[in-house]
């Protein structure tokens, strides 16, 4: 195959990715950071696995619910006063979760931080498709998905740290803190993105949504995101009472697990994002999703494990998660066209949320621990529904890029075809 030509980012452009990838950086904080407090949370509370896969799934439903309201206003603004509005509503909600003293209260503050920070990511996917052409995506998706690493690098270890040495509120105040600071830099940094408003047909919101929603092309990529959110959300929630309980591991070597990790992703994110630049971007995401599926299967049958080798197991795994996550961003984002970007973000984002929410209640349902103290059991038949669940991703990601490749063909003619009668004149 041969490949593709490299386009190089201007300095504005690097800007832009900079201030998206720290705003995704605390939006993915703010929800990972759920995972390691598990196991502080469910002795703290006394919740049983069901009762702490209900507040992950609260976030995740409301900002699915969020999303499709707010889908047909998406293309109607300026998306850079779209950002800054939701930003600082999921500023105001992760302050809620800081000051939560019960079960009730924590539920209701992650309800209002979905509510706006489920929106924040598919602005910044609208953004991303208006500023960067195809062949710079990947890059750029490698890039902001590098605040997926950042997170378990700086954030939770130092979230961990935190709620350690005073309770597992802090984190969530530490991250508000962080977040007033990067809406700022974007008030003053980020010109505005605005372009769409030129190309809007429909008079109405709601029919805005409809014409989004009544499109074949979309709604395979809607499907082929739902199921790779089903697939990515299932095994996160329960991720460190597993390590504590299962593999045996100390809250200490958790904080050094989530940072090695961390680091690892980092270090994989932008070489993935080259590299689907310049080769199949569908055949990257199959080979990933083969070895993520493998590395489940092994990770969810482990009994209690010497720490090196847990740290080796996570981080192979990882390397599968986060290899898929990059050219599959990228190749969603080329699904729609520029007058149906935000809806069809927005839309993509909420069912990306609701499945997240899904997978976790049903993990939640699937999971089940006798004791405080005593091993999950049945967490690795949630490897098995990924596994599935994976195969059928690869499916519906090969559907996603056909139709891309076709679109692609199709404008190409367009285009060769007005040169011809260009000349002809």
């Amino acid at each position: 195959m041969k490949p593709q030509e490299i386009i190089p980012l201007t300095g504005y452009q690097k800007l832009v990715i900079f201030l998206l990838a720290i705003t995704q950086f605390t939006v993915i904080l703010d929800f990972m950071i759920m995972s390691p407090l598990g196991d502080m949370l469910m002795k703290s509370m006394s919740l049983k696995p069901a009762a702490f896969g209900v507040a992950v799934s609260a976030y995740a439903f409301s900002a699915g619910i969020s999303g499709l309201l707010t889908a047909g206003f998406a293309d109607r603004f300026d998306r850079k006063k779209l950002l800054l509005f939701f930003y600082i509503g999921f500023i105001a909600g992760t302050f809620f979760c800081g000051l939560a003293n019960t079960y009730t209260q924590l539920v209701a503050a992650r309800i209002i931080t979905g509510l706006f920070g489920g929106v924040i990511g598919s602005i910044s996917m609208a953004i991303i498709t208006d500023l960067f052409s195809l062949q710079q995506r990947g890059r750029v998706m490698g890039f902001i998905q590098m605040g997926f690493g950042a997170s378990q690098v700086l954030g939770v270890p130092i979230g961990l740290y935190i709620a350690s040495k005073w309770n597992w509120e802090a984190p969530f105040l530490m991250v508000a803190s962080l977040a007033v600071l990067i809406a700022i830099a974007i008030l003053l940094k980020l010109k505005p993105v605005n372009a769409h408003l030129a190309v809007q047909r429909d008079k109405s919101a709601f029919m805005h949504l409809w014409h989004t929603i009544q499109k074949r092309k979309h709604r395979i990529g809607f499907t082929a995101t739902a199921l790779l959110s089903i697939g990515g959300f299932m095994m996160m929630p329960f991720g460190s009472a597993f390590a504590i309980n299962n593999l045996k591991i100390s809250n200490d070597q958790l904080v050094m697990l989530f940072m090695v990790s961390g680091v690892s992703s980092v270090v994989i994110m932008p070489f993935i994002g080259r590299l689907s630049d310049k080769v199949s971007k569908v055949r990257i995401f199959a080979v990933a999703s083969v070895w993520m599926m493998i590395m489940c299967v092994v990770y969810t049958n482990l009994g209690p494990t010497p720490f090196w080798l847990v740290l080796i197991f996570n981080i192979l795994m990882m390397t599968g998660v986060m290899s898929r996550m990059v050219p599959s961003s990228a190749l969603t984002s080329a699904v729609p066209d520029l007058e149906d970007r935000g809806a069809f973000m927005s839309i993509n984002a909420s069912l990306q949320q609701i499945a997240g929410g899904v997978a976790a209640a049903v993990a939640g349902m699937i999971v089940t621990q006798s004791s405080k103290a005593s091993p999950l059991q049945n967490y690795d038949v949630v490897g098995y529904v990924i596994v599935v669940i994976s195969i059928l991703s690869i499916f519906l990601m090969y559907r996603v890029s056909n139709m891309i490749a076709q679109k692609s063909n199709q404008q190409g003619a367009a285009k060769m075809e007005e040169a011809v009668m260009n000349e002809g004149v």
